[in-house]
């Protein structure tokens, strides 16, 4: 816990100093986002708030993380660290929509290599098939949420917060987990600083698509040895319920008016649904920080639950998470939000 500690305040610290850094960076060679209809900011605003991210985890791991599991360690920061410069890429000259996808297969494909996959089926091939297809999807979903100020940080802090608390209640505790988890949460923490509502900097994909990866890695490589594989397989997906619901809900919109979910931006996320019903930007987005707090803590329950009460609160969330979204399609019609 020490350790974990230690390196959580060394990532603040980095990120504390390192993010006004990035933001003169990024001014001094003009890699800011400008502000289109389909954007809430109203001025340009520096971009490579993710390389402060980015710097502040590296540090912080490579001064105080241990050489626990290196092979697998290895094999996540190499992931990270492609999908990074692939943001980078795409946030100062720009990047197809499929070439960024192919980066992402080729990042999730490495793990596996290092021995990280799921292991919820007896058939090794789709346990590989799932593990691709779960660090991609967490990857966009986090990329998809980066839509507001503070949000996918703030999000990305209360789950790597999470993932700390359960990697120390296992015993032993997993010390990659938490060593990663801690990393990035300190990096989050001391980001958002700069980034809530209004924000000086964003992360820019070079940030959200590196946290996507890391948040979907620890979910697979987190294991409970006190419960059976039956139940705990849904204790990171519901770590990362709310980028999942926002992902949801932006593809069954989109895929409603008959417009492509994956190339066709628009204000049609949870957040920008939050304002249009009255809400503040900040009210929205701290709105969502409590939503993900809220099933965190249902996912730290479900670590000591039986089978029954496990498979009770998952059909629970299953049809809350159906019910929120037609609610919110309802109440919120696509003709209420902007789209570009």
């Amino acid at each position: 816990m020490q350790q974990f500690l230690l390196i959580f305040i060394v990532a603040l610290v980095f990120s504390v100093v390192g993010t006004p850094l990035a933001r003169r960076l990024a001014l001094t060679t003009g890699v800011v986002d400008a502000p289109n209809a389909r954007k809430v900011h109203q001025e340009p605003t520096p971009l490579l708030g993710g390389a402060a991210i980015y710097g502040a985890f590296v540090l912080a791991l490579a001064l105080f993380g241990g050489r626990q599991e290196i092979r697998q360690l290895v094999g996540i920061l190499v992931g990270a660290t492609f999908v990074s410069v692939i943001g980078v890429v795409d946030d100062v000259r720009g990047l197809k929509p499929s070439l960024k996808l192919v980066a992402q297969l080729i990042a999730a494909c490495i793990l596996p290599l290092c021995g990280l996959s799921v292991k919820l089926l007896p058939i090794e091939a789709i346990n590989v098939a799932l593990t691709i297809f779960w660090i991609v999807g967490i990857t966009n979903a986090l990329n998809l949420l980066d839509n507001m100020d503070g949000l996918s940080g703030g999000i990305a802090a209360v789950a790597a917060a999470h993932f700390v608390l359960l990697a120390v209640m296992n015993q032993p505790p997993q010390v990659l987990v938490g060593a990663l988890a801690a990393a990035l949460l300190g990096a989050c923490v001391g980001f958002v600083r700069y980034n809530f509502n209004p924000a000086s900097i964003f992360m820019g994909d070079t940030g959200s698509l590196f946290i996507g990866f890391v948040l979907a890695a620890l979910g697979i490589k987190l294991r409970f040895l006190g419960n059976t594989y039956a139940i705990t397989w849904m204790v990171p997906v519901v770590v990362l319920l709310l980028p999942i619901f926002d992902t949801t809900l932006v593809f069954v919109s989109r895929l409603r008016r008959g417009v492509n979910p994956l190339t066709t931006p628009g204000k049609d996320h949870l957040s920008h649904r939050l304002v249009a019903l009255g809400f503040s930007r900040r009210e929205a987005v701290l709105i969502c920080w409590l939503a993900a707090s809220a099933v965190g803590m249902v996912a730290t329950f479900l670590t000591e639950a039986g089978f029954v009460e496990a498979y009770m609160v998952a059909v629970a969330l299953l049809l809350g998470f159906v019910y929120g979204i037609w609610w919110l399609e309802t109440r919120v019609p696509p003709g209420k939000v902007i789209h570009s």
